[in-house]
């Protein structure tokens, strides 16, 4: 989550509803969009909610965040005044990203604690965990080895964030990517078809790509088909 964007959201709903209206806003659960301006505050407040969901805050305090809104939209003394909204954001921020660190954390050790009860499922030394769908017999890569492969990469829900079917087949060293791909394809052999289960340690842990789908400490799920070994 970015402060910086959830300053910026609170202030451009603040100054456009000030340009909007004067009156005190009064929140009802069933809308009533009868003119243009019901339909553009429906619209402020829809934006507003969605990124503040979507940014990792679903649970605002609505009782507060109204009594802050009216007191901006209606140019009261602020009861944080003597706050840097900066600094508080920032905190604010900081405090999100460890609470999303830590439930992510939880879930995957739920998930690989359930998984590995699974049949067929093995897990290595380092907390991989693998199924085999249909072994190989050609060539082991290494990770100096250059390979050939199609993927489909989703997060413990289910939720796809990559994959290479539907179009050509991916080529990378295999040195060159997350430690459990590494170790999860270097156990395949060329016409091998694996599950690998990669906890967070082994994926990208607390950083991974910003505004990706994958959250810090985000464990993922691969399918792997290792087609060639170069």
């Amino acid at each position: 989550m970015n402060f910086k964007h959830l300053f910026s959201l609170f202030i451009a709903v603040g100054i456009f509803s000030l340009a909007c209206t004067n009156s005190t806003p009064e929140f009802s659960p069933s809308p009533s969009l009868n003119s243009l301006e019901d339909s553009v505050s429906y619209a402020i407040g829809f934006q507003s909610g969605s990124q503040l969901n979507t940014q990792g805050f679903p649970d605002v305090d609505i009782e507060n965040y109204l009594s802050g809104f009216n007191s901006g939209l209606n140019k009261e003394d602020s009861e944080l005044e003597d706050v840097n909204l900066q600094q508080l954001f920032s905190s604010f921020t900081s405090y999100l990203l460890d609470k999303i660190k830590l439930e992510n954390q939880d879930e995957a050790t739920a998930f690989f604690a359930e998984n590995i009860t699974n049949e067929g499922v093995t897990e290595t030394a380092s907390g991989l965990q693998y199924r085999v769908i249909e072994e190989g017999t050609g060539i082991q890569p290494t990770p100096e080895d250059t390979v050939v492969v199609h993927y489909e990469g989703t997060l413990i829900d289910g939720t796809e964030f990559d994959s290479s079917y539907g179009g050509e087949p991916a080529t990378f060293l295999l040195g060159a990517v997350i430690p459990g791909w590494i170790e999860g394809v270097a156990l395949m052999k060329e016409g091998a078809t694996y599950m690998l289960y990669i906890p967070t340690e082994l994926a990208y842990g607390e950083n991974p790509r910003p505004g990706g789908i994958i959250q810090p400490n985000d464990a993922i799920i691969f399918k792997v088909e290792l087609i060639e070994v170069k």
